[in-house]
């Protein structure tokens, strides 16, 4: 007889059953193909309360128990100014999922909603710095944050609409400000849809954005000040009506970029020009395929 599971047992099931090809296999593709864990590393996991943290916490303590390469997590939590119905809700989570966390408080929220401009630039990159700095307190060498497939298209997408550059986001990335820190992305193959499935599967609660500075906009009910990531994942989903296969092409396409057909690029800072490169003995060696392809049509 099947013994009866509790819980956060049958969550921990869906990921390795029911949502194995759409959760746990792209999870361990990012891990494998791009290197984010070694042994002896100690992970900083942090969890927003929102569904791609707490999924990612998950996954994370699966991987650890199921793993050959030893590694330590630690789950940390930053209160960057919650209200008291959000904050009970993410402590709920925890406990329901079973992810002991570090809870710890900032001023993120106050700081962040009193900035003239760019309010959610400046709560994102307080919120990480806040994160490092705790994380190497408690002895970890790496972070761990929940930016799926899909942020990384929308990412894309929306610095060369809004930004004026083509400029993806990375699987992993050394900190300037941490020596020694590493920040690594294990979703970066799994896509929203799926998250959201596995959510709505388990009846589970997360929290949204959860800043006092999009309460206040939702509650003036004048539909202004929609953030530009809202925009772009409307127009892919608009797009992906025509084209099912969009975000994978987009995915493509940064993956196979080829610089000798660009007028100009930057590598670790430093801005390349067409002219420069293009009588460089290694750089052109003939026709791109691009051209041939153009020639052919």
């Amino acid at each position: 007889m099947e013994r009866e599971l509790d819980a956060c047992q049958r969550i921990e099931r869906s990921i390795i059953k029911k949502y194995r090809k759409e959760l746990w296999n792209p999870f361990i593709l990012a891990v494998k193909q791009y290197r984010l864990i070694q042994a002896g590393d100690r992970i900083a996991v942090c969890i927003s309360g929102g569904k791609d943290s707490m999924l990612l916490a998950k996954l994370m303590q699966q991987l650890q128990a199921y793993s050959e390469v030893p590694f330590e997590l630690r789950f940390l939590v930053m209160d960057p100014g919650y209200n008291a119905e959000n904050r009970q809700q993410l402590l709920h989570n925890a406990e329901l999922l079973r992810t002991p966390d570090t809870v710890f408080e900032s001023d993120v929220f106050r700081v962040a909603n009193g900035a003239e401009k760019n309010p959610c630039y400046l709560c994102a990159r307080m919120r990480r710095g806040f994160l490092y700095a705790k994380a190497q307190e408690l002895g970890c060498n790496k972070i761990a944050l929940g930016h799926h497939f899909s942020d990384v298209i929308e990412t894309t997408v929306m610095g060369l609409f809004y930004g004026g550059q083509l400029q993806a986001m990375p699987p992993k990335l050394r900190s300037k400000n941490f020596p020694g820190m590493e920040l690594i992305r294990p979703l970066y193959c799994v896509h929203e849809d799926a998250i959201i499935a596995w959510k709505n599967y388990n009846h589970l609660q997360f929290l949204q954005c959860a800043c006092r500075f999009t309460e206040e906009r939702d509650a003036a009910g004048d539909g202004v000040g929609q953030s530009k990531r809202q925009e772009i994942k409307f127009l892919l989903r608009e797009l992906k009506k025509t084209n099912p296969n969009i975000e994978k092409s987009i995915f493509q396409g940064i993956n196979g970029l080829q610089l000798d057909t660009f007028p100009g690029f930057k590598h670790r800072g430093v801005f390349h020009s067409f002219p420069e490169l293009y009588n460089h003995p290694d750089w052109f060696a003939g026709e791109t395929k691009s051209e041939e392809i153009s020639e052919e049509l």
